[in-house]
């Protein structure tokens, strides 16, 4: 991965939506030496695939949470059954497997309270690997590069 790799990427992950022309303007290659850069930066895996910001708020999406999920049996029994559970759930966005005091970080998004409340009662608070759950509600994100 040299510097120019490096740029394209940055102005990828900015916008994707750039065409070859302005992409290789801005990391200073010509059009046909950045086509065949992006090119091999996904015939490799490098980059993986391209997505779309959205309007969480337009999309009816008002409430974002952090949780933490600890397991009360620590097998791969036991995480392979969360993990196909919390996979059907829409509102887990993001189920991160950690190190730590608690097992997973998932990142939950619904309506509203009421309907993060019925997430949780009804999806987490049912599943019998689940011994602790700890929410952290976003009240605002002043920095977020996700797409």
């Amino acid at each position: 991965m040299d510097a120019i790799n490096k740029k394209i990427l940055r102005e990828l992950a900015l916008n994707a939506r750039l065409s070859n022309l302005d992409l290789s303007d801005r990391v200073g290659l010509s059009p046909s030496a950045c086509l065949r850069r992006v090119q091999e930066l996904e015939r490799t895996g490098v980059i993986t695939g391209y997505r779309v910001q959205t309007d969480r708020v337009r999309l009816g999406i008002g409430f974002t949470a952090y949780i933490t999920v600890g397991l009360s049996i620590h097998t791969k029994d036991s995480q392979e059954a969360f993990e196909r559970a919390i996979s059907r759930a829409p509102e887990v966005i993001e189920c991160h497997n950690v190190t730590g005091t608690v097992e997973y970080l998932l990142r939950v998004e619904a309506a509203d309270l009421a309907a993060y409340k019925v997430f949780h009662t009804n999806v987490l608070g049912t599943l019998p690997q689940v011994s602790a759950i700890t929410s952290y509600v976003v009240m605002g994100s002043p920095k977020d590069l996700r797409a």
